[in-house]
Order: C-alpha cells, then structure tokens, then sequence
C-alpha cells in the first residue's frame, strides 16, 4: 500500500489524470414546507466552461491507514446502557444497535444496493425500508440517488437498480460490504475494476446476473432495473464471498441520549434538484420522509419510508474531470473521510457533533465536541449528505 490515503485526499487539486473517455411535529400527519431559497452549489459547467479537474482517488486496494499515533485516543468511558463502539453482543446488529431474532444473518455479508431517486417516476422504490442504512448524496444537475446497505433484513425486489458513482468506492470498504449496482461511468468503472472489492460487485458493467427487467409505460428503460438480496446473495455465496463481515470499527447506540438534545420535531433538506422533509412521529419514535411535498412510500408495503436516525454529514464535495452522461455532467467527488460536521435526530431531538473516518475501513462514527461519544438510537438510519457550508437545513422545534 502507498503512504498517502489521507494525506492525498487532503491535498488541493493537483490536475487532471484521467484521460479516459467516458461513457455514458410531533404526529404522524406532518405536512411538507413550501420550499425556500435552494441551496448552493456548483452546477456541472456549461459546454464553454472548464470544469475544475482533480485526479479520482486512488483505487482502496493502494491506500494506507493513518498511523495510528495520529489518531484521537478511541477509549470510551463507561456509560450505563452504552452499547458499542468496540464489542456488540452475539445477537446485536453492529449497523443498528438492535437485537436480531435469529444470529445467523449477522454471519452474512451486508449488501449495498444502487437506487434511483430521479425522476420523480422512479418512486415508490422498492426495498428502502428494509435497508439498516440509507445514504442519500448527490449526483449530476443537482439531483439525488441513495445506496442502501442490507444487512439484517432482506428485501425482494430492490429498486430501480442504478448506476455507480465515486462515493460508491467507500460505502462498500467502510462496512465490509458487497455492491450491486447497473453501471458505471469508465473511469469510474476501471476504478471498481481495481478496487479491493472487486470480487463483492455484482453488475451489467462486469456481465454479472442477478438482476431483471419490470417495465411500465411511463417509465423509461433505463429505470426498469431491479434485484432482491436474495437473489445477490445466492451469487456471493457460489464466489464464496457470503461470509461474516469484518467491522474495522462500530457506532454506539443508546436507548436514550446521554444528555438532552434540542427540539427537533421536523427537518427538511433543501437539495438542488429536490426537497427532502422529514417529520417526528411521537407515537412510534420514528422520523416519517416527505420528497418533494409528498409522502415517500416503500413499493414493497405502501408504508411510508421510516427511520430511528436522520443523520446529516457535511463533506467537501468536489467537480471532477470525469464525465457521467451524454449531457456532459461532470462527476462528484464527495470526500467522506477525515472528519468534519454532523448533526444527528433521534428521539424528536437535534444533537451536534464531529464525524470521523480516518482509514478506508472505517465506518462514519460520530462524538460530541468534546469527543465523547455521541450515540445514535437503536434503529436503522438515514444518511443526508450535503456539501460543506450547506446552509439549506431548516429545522422546526
């Protein structure tokens, strides 16, 4: 491995090395804000603008640590109820804090799934509420698209399947997962190539099966695509690849937060390309999505999408060189590494803190600014990134 993993996302741009051509509230009855301001940020450059050229990041499988005498002493003090962040019971889920009613599927591989969110035609998507942890980022013209990771629950189908993107280079590392995904940009796609997870990736871009077809009328071929974990599962298991996963790290979790948080009864993400609210149901504990002023349903139950944790991470997101369409929309590269902000909902309560990633492994942990620890509640969660500065969250007491 090279010396350089941290050290050269810290850089600032060093040119373009890429010369590939790429192919193309407090109840359930929450009514959705009208939309304000958007937030800001850089658009993909018109077809006379230069677009600002950093080299991808250098493929997992050549990146090394962080010595760890550079890193913040990682001991815990004792806390009554504190479960993680080193050991979880046999029959705790290290991705949700809670307890599973049969063992064996933690002996499983997590899976990270690829899903649309754009147009609004792709929605309901299937499976959402299955996943233990959903990432939303964005992707090309401001618009978003989730990876979820399935780990303790399955789901049949999953979808609609899209395409890869860079931050899929460090979902699958951070929890030991698989990535099925439809496919990739060829930049993008020689770096999967290259990654130390290349044998975990089920998808077109490589011939792999595994996935169908569900066409409708209105909706356009390339948002047709579906799986179902069991189906990905099935496939690991003939690559021997349907093992236990190894967690360089974990979460905490709490049934109660150590200290008091502030109000937080509802936010609301304003993305470029679309509106994400999300409003606390006292009565089940859990945060119910809107998109767009409408409820947000998973296909597979018609329930609205339901979450323990909605945890907004602000990272550096940066216009690479590579292009991801036939419009000429340059790629994101969103830095999930380092640290930076955070703000975590549980419990009808915002609470305010530092992410940390500091080694390709690593999972997103989370400490008050102290560096306590500050835990998430026991429960799936909800992953919003947005751009560092993102000044577009607004949150109602």
């Amino acid at each position: 491995m090279s010396n350089n993993w941290l050290i050269f996302r810290r850089l600032p741009v060093l040119g373009i090395l890429w010369l590939l051509a790429a192919c193309g509230g407090a109840s359930t009855a929450v009514s959705s804000p009208t939309p304000s301001t958007m937030p800001t940020f850089t658009a993909a450059p018109t077809a006379t603008a230069t677009a600002t050229a950093v080299p991808p990041p250098t493929p997992p499988s050549s990146r090394t640590p962080v010595p760890t005498a550079t890193l913040p002493p990682t001991a815990v003090p004792t806390i009554a109820g504190l479960i993680g962040p080193d050991t979880f019971p046999a029959n705790v889920n290290p991705l949700t804090g809670e307890v599973v009613g049969d063992p064996a599927v933690l002996a499983r591989r997590p899976l990270a799934i690829k899903i649309s969110n754009h147009p609004v035609l792709v929605r309901p998507q299937s499976g959402l509420n299955s996943a233990d942890l959903v990432f939303e980022h964005y992707v090309e013209a401001g618009f978003t698209r989730f990876t979820a990771v399935f780990y303790s629950h399955d789901a049949d189908p999953v979808g609609s399947v899209r395409s890869g993107r860079l931050i899929d280079l460090e979902i699958p590392n951070m929890y030991d997962a698989a990535f099925a995904y439809s496919g990739s940009s060829g930049p993008v796609r020689l770096m999967f190539k290259e990654s130390e997870f290349f044998n975990r990736l089920i998808s077109i871009d490589f011939g792999d099966a595994g996935f169908y077809r569900v066409e409708e009328p209105d909706r356009p071929l390339v948002h047709s695509l579906f799986t179902d974990t069991p189906t990905l599962r099935y496939l690991l298991a003939e690559r021997g690849e349907e093992v236990p996963p190894h967690f360089q790290n974990g979460m905490t979790f709490r049934a109660e937060p150590i200290s008091p948080g502030a109000p937080a009864s509802s936010l609301e993400i304003q993305y470029q390309g679309t509106n994400a609210y999300w409003g606390y149901d006292r009565g089940n504990g859990r945060y119910l999505r809107w998109s767009d002023g409408k409820p947000h349903l998973d296909a597979n139950t018609g329930e609205q999408l339901s979450f323990k944790n909605i945890i907004v991470v602000s990272a550096e997101h940066v216009e690479t060189n590579i292009i991801e369409d036939t419009g000429g929309s340059h790629s994101i590269q969103i830095q999930i590494w380092g640290e930076g902000p955070v703000s975590i909902f549980r419990d009808g309560q915002r609470f305010d803190g530092i992410w940390q990633r500091h080694d390709p492994h690593d999972m997103l942990t989370f400490t008050d600014k102290e560096g306590g620890p500050l835990p998430l509640a026991p429960g799936n969660s909800f992953f919003q990134i947005v751009p560092s500065g993102f000044d577009d969250l607004f949150v109602t007491p």
